[in-house]
């Protein structure tokens, strides 16, 4: 496992993951929030977030999370290893309303300075809108994957267990067998 594609919508745990991923592995973290913003909650044009999200794509490893279906194909061709977390849409909302409440006001780490967590009623309502095409989106990508590693994570328990697969090979010195694979 070198490169890690996660996708997943928001509040279904990509950052945390990936962050997770990243302390089991060695593996440097790339968050696509980074990239979408710049301080100040402004969103960086497209053909400036293409030629970041691209530049990481190409590094030889990365757990590089989020969105921007854009740069989707180019990012699994690249990926080894595939993770789709498909989390319940009420947990989804609980998660996202009560980082607000808890971050509100400062940056997240997966977030640019100056991009304070607040209550904004058009990311709501984009959650809402998406809630069926981002999953058939996010979906999709496992038919196109190929050979490589899928793990379709649906739950707190599908995310330990595969956490403690990254656990468990790491006391070995082995690769991660990972669980169950998403086909």
């Amino acid at each position: 496992m070198k490169r890690v594609m996660i996708v997943g919508q928001p509040g279904g745990g990509k950052s945390w993951l990936a962050r997770e991923i990243g302390l089991r592995t060695g593996l440097p973290v790339f968050h696509m929030d980074l990239i979408h913003w710049k301080p100040g909650w402004v969103m960086r044009d497209d053909a400036e977030r293409l030629a970041m999200a691209t530049e990481v794509e190409l590094r030889e490893a990365w757990v590089f999370e989020g969105g921007f279906s854009t740069t989707y194909a180019h990012r699994l061709s690249r990926a080894d290893t595939l993770i789709v977390l498909d989390t319940p849409f009420l947990r989804r909302v609980w998660r996202v309303f009560t980082r607000t409440l808890k971050q509100m006001g400062r940056s997240r780490p997966d977030l640019p300075e100056d991009c304070p967590e607040r209550f904004d009623t058009e990311f709501w309502t984009y959650i809402w809108r998406t809630r069926h095409s981002a999953r058939a989106k996010n979906l999709a990508l496992i038919d196109k994957a190929g050979g490589k590693k899928v793990y379709l994570l649906r739950s707190r328990r599908d995310v330990r267990r595969f956490l403690g697969t990254l656990d468990a090979a790491r006391e070995t010195g082995q690769e991660a067998a990972h669980g169950a694979a998403a086909h």
